[in-house]
């Protein structure tokens, strides 16, 4: 059948369309969720505190020209995104307390909600809004009261940061560096608390706030569903920049235009893009080749939107028509991927998802013998959790999958003597049946792949 004469014109709306549905905001007014979402939070953190009180620091305003983000604790348990604020939430008499200055105009200056700066209390639900010089009058009460001062001793994550990761980093940076020597900002205020309340108790709040954080409520993954749809938009938007002779920077661009163009206000993390000798180096983001007939290219990128990432990774040959050795390879790490996804549910141990999946690879007819299949990151299991950063905060490690859980099914190998890697990931939550996988709708298999990049 012939195609009508607007049909491009009619891809195109429908293109636009797709990508305001996936704009439209999380919840009305300047917060993400509805405020009862932030005061159930804050009431499962008092339960876990209730001898005591978790101070929180909100995150300090930008030292550059980039865009002001809340750290992810900060955000998660209040929803107020303005600079130098802090947060008491007291376990013993249930109440929470958030403290902040700032003029309206330089609210309006960083785009920051005026209905939080007029209107705290109503429009957070927060119990008690003070100005911030009763901050620290407000600690030295607490102390004096005995209570236990709970604040997270871990960094803050702010926008494409990993909280343990950062740690690292600053502490062989700059803590153990002989020319350098300073604490990190949470273990300086976790200093100042000793010095200035030797009769206080000081406990690390990270470990109780990352168990919360890691079981993401319906909420959290109806918007999650959102920045999956987005981020799938984004890949596809991608693989049509994909061509040989052209640049890995013009992929990488054509991502985060499609993101920002849906309303993301940044990416979870750098655009991943490897090929020919950049396979074994898993988080290369130079983008500094052209393309060339016969490179098999791995992307991996994802969208912040709205403070929440997925975590999506593909693989493709640059000119659209796969070899029968990238073949091989890319569809041993698909089955391992779909098998994963097959055998995920409530209740199923670290072990039982090994077992399990390998059972499906052999009944698919793969030999599990093959050196294909040694390689540790071609292991059926789970890798990170994903959420408010991209290597989302965690407990501990996982051992059996609960409902709630959002991680990503991750399966690569390289390949450094053929100049060859492969990799397939996307974001799943844990249901309470099995599993939902928030980033489908790729082209997956190899016909899929060569027909979509053939268009």
């Amino acid at each position: 059948m012939p195609l009508p004469r607007n049909r491009h014109r009619i891809d195109r709306i429908a293109a636009f369309l797709l990508f305001a549905a996936i704009a439209l905001p999380a919840a009305a007014g300047p917060l993400l969720f509805d405020k009862s979402e932030f005061a159930a939070r804050r009431q499962k953190l008092m339960e876990k505190a209730p001898d005591g009180v978790v101070v929180l620091l909100g995150s300090l305003p930008p030292t550059g020209y980039s865009e002001y983000f809340q750290n992810n604790d900060f955000m998660y348990f209040s929803g107020a995104e303005v600079p130098n604020a802090a947060m008491i939430i007291d376990g013993r008499a249930k109440t929470t307390t958030l403290f902040f200055t700032i003029s309206e105009s330089a609210a309006r200056n960083d785009g920051i909600s005026l209905d939080l700066v007029r209107n705290a209390k109503d429009t957070t639900g927060i119990d008690r809004v003070s100005p911030f010089d009763q901050f620290t009058p407000a600690l030295s009460r607490l102390a004096e009261s005995e209570a236990v001062i709970y604040t997270s001793f871990k960094p803050e994550e702010l926008s494409r940061e990993v909280s343990s990761e950062k740690f690292r980093i600053l502490q062989n940076s700059t803590t153990y560096n002989l020319w350098d020597g300073r604490l990190t900002r949470e273990l300086q205020f976790v200093k100042n608390l000793r010095e200035r309340f030797p009769q206080a108790t000081i406990k690390d709040a990270s470990p109780l706030i990352w168990e919360l954080r890691a079981i993401k409520s319906p909420a959290e993954i109806e918007l999650l569903r959102r920045v999956g749809r987005l981020g799938v938009e984004a890949h596809k938007a991608m693989m049509k920049a994909t061509r040989v002779g052209g640049a890995e920077y013009e992929m990488s661009a054509a991502f985060e235009y499609a993101c920002k163009k849906a309303g993301a206000r940044d990416l979870a993390y750098n655009v991943i893009i490897s090929s020919d000798e950049n396979h074994p180096y898993l988080h290369y983001y130079k983008h500094d080749r052209i393309l060339a007939a016969g490179d098999f290219i791995v992307v991996d990128a994802g969208p912040n939107l709205d403070y929440y990432c997925v975590d999506i990774s593909a693989s493709y040959p640059a000119d659209g028509k796969f070899t029968p050795r990238q073949r091989e390879i890319y569809e041993a790490a698909l089955a391992v991927e779909e098998s994963c996804r097959a055998v995920y549910r409530p209740g199923i141990t670290m072990d039982g998802i090994r077992e399990e999946a390998t059972a499906l690879l052999r009944k698919k007819g793969f030999d599990l013998n093959k050196d294909l299949f040694k390689i540790r990151a071609m292991q059926p299991g789970i890798s990170h959790n994903v959420g408010m950063a991209v290597h989302d905060v965690s407990p501990g490690r996982t051992t059996v999958l609960k409902p709630g859980m959002v991680f990503a099914c991750d399966i690569y190998a390289v390949f450094a003597n053929e100049k060859l890697g492969v990799r397939v990931e996307d974001t799943v939550v844990i249901t309470e049946t099995g599993c939902e996988n928030l980033t489908s709708g790729l082209p997956r298999t190899v016909a899929e792949i060569e027909a979509f990049m053939k268009k």
